[in-house]
């Protein structure tokens, strides 16, 4: 190591290049440098599972020096460790990724679910039509024709690089997605929808300016500007279901922490549930909210 960036010591074995490498991260204030460390020189070397700890005591590889280097700088200057290997695993599916998109996080595994399993008692045995609106990677999308192959479901994003990137993802998966551009559901004026699904952006402008260096700096500011309290989207959508003909019976929302009681609301407002739900992540907060017409 030195001044100016990440170099690989002398003969270190791919152990030590790892451990070197995370603690060159920490020294950079990247957080988890540990987990970044493993995932990339896991990239660089193309090696998983079994034979990537068989390969461990093994001398770190001449012809992978360089690029090993490289990939830890450029960790350490703050780019997504997705980004620089280019794919994020969602639902068990591989993502490619790119700054055009923002990353899938585990938690929108959790709204897929909850709309998989929502539509299945509203629908048993049918085919409902299915919106996702703000598609990025395309990750809910596909997890959704992953998991419910029979439905009918098409996705929609604002940016037609975002598009790009969604409609590979789906090929390269061999999933059924049709895909459409423009602002949120105005792209499905005069369509009838049975479920409408969503993670728009919800960050309040005001606080993207003091988000970890990895979001600020290198995820797409589209994906994460959600206007001055991080509720435009949804009251955008709420105004622009009077373009449907009728509106959907399931309606299910990712958003920030904090905000579930306002989206709730918004949906409570609208008056087209029955029942409005929040679903907590992993830590326990509530992070989704699903509106459910029963009939």
């Amino acid at each position: 190591m030195n001044g100016e960036g990440y170099v690989l010591s002398g003969a270190l074995n791919i152990l030590e290049a790892r451990k070197e490498a995370s603690s060159f991260l920490a020294a950079s204030g990247i957080n988890d440098p540990d987990s970044n460390a493993d995932l990339l020189i896991r990239h660089v070397l193309g090696l998983e599972g079994a034979a990537f700890l068989m390969a461990l005591r093994d001398p770190f590889p001449e012809d992978r020096k360089a690029e090993w280097e490289e990939v830890i700088r450029r960790k350490a200057a703050g780019e997504p460790a997705q980004y620089i290997i280019g794919e994020q695993e969602f639902y068990g599916l591989t993502f490619k990724v790119k700054p055009a998109v923002l990353i899938p996080r585990p938690e929108t595994e959790l709204l897929v679910e909850g709309i998989a399993n929502l539509g299945d008692s509203l629908w048993p045995g049918g085919a409902p039509k299915v919106a996702d609106i703000g598609t990025g990677s395309g990750a809910i999308a596909a997890a959704l024709a992953h998991l419910r192959p029979a439905w009918a479901i098409t996705a929609s994003d604002i940016s037609p690089e975002a598009l790009e990137v969604a409609q590979e993802n789906v090929r390269r998966l061999g999933l059924q997605v049709k895909f459409k551009q423009g602002d949120l559901l105005e792209p499905f004026r005069g369509e009838s929808l049975d479920i409408v699904v969503s993670n728009p952006p919800y960050i309040p402008a005001e606080t993207i300016a003091h988000l970890q260096p990895e979001v600020r700096d290198h995820e797409p500011r589209g994906a994460l500007d959600g206007g001055p309290d991080g509720l435009a989207p949804y009251r955008k959508m709420m105004a622009q279901l009077s373009l449907l003909p009728q509106p959907p019976r399931l309606i299910g929302f990712e958003l920030g922490m904090g905000q579930a009681e306002d989206v709730a609301d918004l949906l409570r407002t609208a008056g087209h549930w029955d029942k409005i739900i929040t679903i907590p992540d992993l830590a326990g907060i509530d992070r989704h909210v699903i509106g459910i017409k029963k009939h």
